[in-house]
């Protein structure tokens, strides 16, 4: 007879996937867990696409350290032919032997080559039938993909693909929950939409290009992105005879506009304990964002007058983000700045405001700026 004990001698494999883990963590878990099975799978990654610029990004990766050929890089779907293909049959495609692309032009075939995998499994990524991205299995060996396995690597390639759009669920969950806040209370957003894409991509410009120093993920870049114009949201705390304000704010009301990161942070833990969102891996970051954006490096910043390192790396970058926007955009009271103008200015904030080697990262990239710029124009300058 079975005693009580017997019951519970099985041991679920995947439970740590019920975890309060980021996604990077629970796909190298998966990763090891397949190699159980699959000795050959050397490396899962995943790349999102991001439908208003046609680009497409890398997200995540199980490999440990600087081991993926391909992190913190991005290109339009168009340059990539052979991914293309797969999104036009709607099927997963297996290549055997990668040497078919010996000749290909395209910077992530030359990375993949170049790290010597010889073989790759890629599965297109769909949430109700709108693609998303692309789940690939790499392996450093030609031919190992067998039919049977293929039908097993199926059932874990579907159970990573739910375990993304659960995450990026999350995402627009919270940051739906976050505009509608700003919406209940009537808050008339200054902001155009344009500024707020602009700012999103500024950030994720800008975290990309440190993210070897600094030691951030594609995946952290990523949320930086998506959570980087969400800073302001504790303005629709602050009344608007100062908020809007058409002149100077005098000592007492700027004093009150000084407590809309604090609001901010409350707003959004708020919205994180309402929904449901509190073990959601990376809230940090937004909430880092939100608190901690009018830091300045000198000390001089609210509302903790944190220094230099003190301040999250985020909260860093959102800044810079957020001041070259403002600078370069047009508003009620002013012109908008020419983009050397405005370089100049954050130079000169530079290890007092802001953070050198954000304000550097940004400038360095003054291509891509203006790439941004006229892909996120205004309306009103169309």
């Amino acid at each position: 007879m079975q005693s009580e004990e017997d019951l519970f001698t099985h041991q679920d494999i995947l439970a740590n996937l019920h975890e309060n883990l980021p996604l990077t963590e629970k796909l190298r878990f998966l990763h090891q867990t397949m190699r159980q099975d699959f000795p050959f799978i050397d490396r899962l990654a995943i790349a999102l696409y991001d439908k208003k610029t046609e680009m497409l990004k890398t997200y995540t990766h199980s490999t440990e350290g600087n081991e993926s050929p391909v992190t913190t890089y991005e290109a339009p779907l168009s340059a990539a032919p052979s991914l293309l293909t797969i999104i036009e049959h709607r099927r997963p495609r297996l290549v055997q032997d990668l040497n078919i692309f010996s000749h290909g032009t395209h910077e992530h075939t030359k990375r993949v080559a170049a790290t010597g995998y010889k073989s790759s499994y890629t599965m297109p990524l769909y949430q109700s039938s709108v693609f998303i991205g692309f789940l690939f299995f790499n392996s450093l060996q030609k031919h190992p993909f067998t039919s049977q396995a293929l039908r097993q690597i199926d059932i874990y390639g579907h159970l990573i693909a739910l375990m993304v759009i659960s995450e990026l669920t999350a995402i627009r969950t919270l940051l739906a929950a976050v505009r509608a806040a700003r919406s209940m209370t009537h808050y008339r957003d200054l902001e155009t939409g344009s500024h707020i894409d602009r700012t999103a991509h500024y950030a994720r410009l800008i975290a990309r290009e440190i993210a070897s120093r600094y030691g951030i993920t594609d995946e952290q870049i990523e949320h930086i992105f998506l959570f980087s114009p969400m800073h302001d949201v504790g303005k629709i705390g602050i009344p608007d005879n100062i908020l809007r304000k058409p002149g100077k704010l005098d000592a007492a009301e700027f004093d009150i506009m000084k407590t809309h990161p604090v609001k901010g942070r409350e707003i959004i833990d708020s919205v994180l304990n309402d929904f449901g969102l509190s073990a959601f891996g990376h809230t940090d970051i937004l909430r880092n964002i939100a608190e901690y954006h009018h830091e300045a490096v000198d000390g001089s910043g609210y509302p903790n007058s944190l220094k230099g390192e003190e301040i999250p790396i985020e909260a860093r970058i959102s800044a810079v983000a957020d001041v070259f926007d403002a600078l370069t955009s047009r508003r009620s009271y002013k012109a908008p700045w020419s983009n050397e103008e405005a370089f100049t200015v954050l130079r000169q904030m530079s290890n007092s405001k802001l953070d050198r080697d954000c304000v550097e990262a940004l400038i360095s990239n003054a291509d891509k700026v203006l790439e941004i710029q006229q892909r996120f124009r205004d309306n009103d300058l169309l």
